[in-house]
């Protein structure tokens, strides 16, 4: 079999057919391929508002795979659901048609910049590739985009721009990050996580390690110092480093307050002061993520202007502590968190607003996460005044353990369990009252049902 360079396909004219094109990542590949000359088609499973976008930027899209739709394609996209048994890849395959995995695309467009900014860790991507955004932007330096959420400042979770900075989301899963070129690699903590995947933590940390080596030695790795295995993964590196902590590292803070639950902080950088920072999002773990995208911002040679201006003006990233409205006098937010260090950077957060009581819903991600962080699930669940658990969402497994949210509940005292999402937001109709923090928590639909609750609101 060839073994061919997908750098060699991404050209003006060249046709590319991406299977999968509605998915996060890939709806916005396909926007930049199309503006970078490509001729794209794609295939996905069902019509939504983001096939119908790109179909009016006169990319068509056909609904359900099959093998016709590859039509004269030259090479084939695909995202990381789609697999060898597709009719699609099954006909690229046979007609020798080059099949490359979307990171692979992600990794070629990104050697085209002069700054490749690829943020990396278990926890924080999305927020701090939103903050890194916002201070970019702040900049004006004109970036290229790609996050893995809705960023109100953009409109979306991607940006095409003229710059020479494009700055990513970097997804361990499936060792993804590893097809990417960063000039700079921005590690924010390492946990284990995607054990569907990774054998251990162990497992993990070598692919942080692989990560953090395809820096160039001209290049720059960003690290937090006050995580344990990010240090330790990192032992012994000889690239170029830059690290940042909430008191110590080249880039750290000082004079850290809270004004109405929301930190106030000098940036320092090098023993001296590099800016003042207001942040509009709760929580210690955000000011780690603003401290990440400081370090950045200095390492692209931004302004300490733009990184004031940049992070005084983000409001959180789309289902990261996103505010969904109220209900009997009850404030309902929805947030991504789906692994226990993520959960409980939450909830610490939401303590310090001054909410009566917090009520959690929450829908657990993936059977093989649930079963492998079970216990650790089942400790910080409990912090909550009151928790709501819904069934598991699948994702991309079948229940071949045999684990429930049923289980997670009989290890939680006074949670209750549901079986459908309807119940759990008949539950929080019932249950809310002025002074109530109702949370709406996981990374599957569960925030369908503080949707509902709001939407019921007298």
């Amino acid at each position: 079999m060839v073994d061919h360079d997908i750098h060699d396909y991404m050209l003006p004219g060249r046709r590319a057919h991406l299977v999968g094109i509605g998915g996060v990542s890939m709806a916005p590949l396909a926007e930049v391929l199309h503006g970078m000359g490509m001729v794209i088609t794609g295939s996905d499973m069902r019509e939504g508002p983001t096939v119908e976008h790109l179909r009016s930027l006169g990319i068509p899209i056909a609904i359900g795979h099959r093998a016709e739709n590859v039509g004269e394609a030259e090479l084939i996209i695909r995202t990381a659901a789609v697999h060898d048994s597709n009719p699609e890849i099954v006909r690229a395959h046979a007609n020798g048609i080059p099949v490359f995995e979307r990171a692979q695309a992600w990794g070629s467009i990104m050697r085209s910049y002069r700054n490749a900014l690829c943020i990396s860790g278990t926890h924080g991507k999305t927020s701090t590739t939103s903050m890194c955004t916002h201070i970019a932007m702040a900049a004006a330096a004109d970036p290229t985009v790609m996050i893995g959420g809705t960023l109100p400042l953009l409109g979306a979770g991607h940006r095409v721009g003229h710059g020479d900075t494009i700055i990513l989301e970097s997804c361990e899963y499936c060792n993804s990050f590893l097809s990417f070129f960063p000039t700079i690699a921005v590690i924010l903590n390492i946990e284990a996580d995607h054990l569907d995947f990774f054998k251990d933590l162990d497992d993990v940390e070598h692919s942080f390690r692989a990560f953090a080596d395809r820096v160039p030695e001209n290049g720059l790795i960003i690290a937090n110092r006050d995580d344990e295995n990010t240090m330790f993964a990192l032992r012994g590196e000889t690239r170029p480093m830059m690290t940042f902590g909430l008191e110590e590292g080249d880039v750290h803070a000082a004079h850290l307050e809270w004004h109405d639950g929301l930190p106030v902080f000098d940036v320092v950088y090098q023993g001296k002061p590099f800016a003042h920072i207001a942040l509009q999002v709760p929580g210690i773990h955000n000011v780690k993520n603003a401290l990440a995208a400081a370090a950045a911002a200095i390492a692209l040679h931004f302004p300490a202007a733009a990184v004031e201006k940049g992070l005084s003006g983000f409001h959180g990233a789309g289902r990261r502590f996103e505010h969904k409205g109220d209900y009997h006098g009850a404030e309902v937010y929805d947030d991504y968190a789906h692994h226990p260090g993520e959960l409980k950077a939450l909830f610490a957060a939401a303590r310090r607003l001054g909410y009566q009581r917090i009520i959690c819903a929450f829908q657990p991600h993936t059977y093989s996460r649930t079963h492998a962080l079970f216990h650790e699930f089942a400790q910080v669940l409990r912090e909550p005044d009151i928790t709501l658990l819904a069934e598991i969402f699948a994702a991309r497994e079948t229940n071949d353990i045999g684990i429930s949210s049923r289980d997670l509940c009989r290890e939680i005292p006074g949670s209750r369990y549901f079986a459908t999402l309807p119940e759990v937001t008949a539950c929080l109709r019932e249950l809310a009252r002025p002074g109530d923090l109702i949370l709406t928590v996981g990374a599957g639909d569960i925030y369908t049902v503080g949707e509902a609750l709001v939407s019921e609101k007298d």
